[in-house]
């Protein structure tokens, strides 16, 4: 019997940097491609009309991300346009770049194809990033649709 198994699987960077562009903090964490994400994916093969991902957010929220989530669990600001989006073989790059008004101890993060509702395609909980007014933070979403 032939069997094969598609799955989607993420990665992302996060960087921090002080108001000079000096590195402050770096760290890397897996993510989920939840459920919303997943039919996305699918509907997105057959060729349906909704939009690309283009948007970012991170937040504050510290439950664990699960399947069924389609946003963010507390949006820190609002999300933000990806910076870009770059597509090679099976692997998908996005990247968002964001800055904050006050302090803020950045714990969760997802990717979306609108600036407000929409679909989310993948979230992720981590440890505080812990920022200042003066920060900027980038991340580096890595998006793998794999057979294992």
């Amino acid at each position: 019997m032939l069997q094969d198994n598609m799955k989607a699987s993420g990665r992302l960077a996060i960087v921090v940097k002080d108001a000079e562009g000096n590195v402050k903090d770096t760290r890397e964490v897996d993510n989920l491609v939840v459920t919303a994400g997943l039919d996305f994916i699918a509907s997105r093969m057959g060729g349906t009309t909704d939009g690309v991902m283009s948007h970012m957010a991170i937040g504050t929220g510290t439950t664990a991300a699960a399947a069924g989530d389609t946003d963010v669990e507390t949006v820190a600001g609002s999300r933000v346009a990806l910076t870009s989006a770059t597509v090679t073989d099976n692997t998908i790059v996005y990247v968002g770049d964001f800055t904050v008004a006050s302090n803020t101890a950045v714990t969760e993060a997802g990717v979306f194809n609108a600036s407000t509702a929409g679909t989310m395609l993948c979230r992720t909980v981590f440890s505080a990033v812990n920022l200042t007014s003066a920060d900027s933070l980038t991340i580096t979403w890595t998006v793998t649709i794999s057979a294992s």
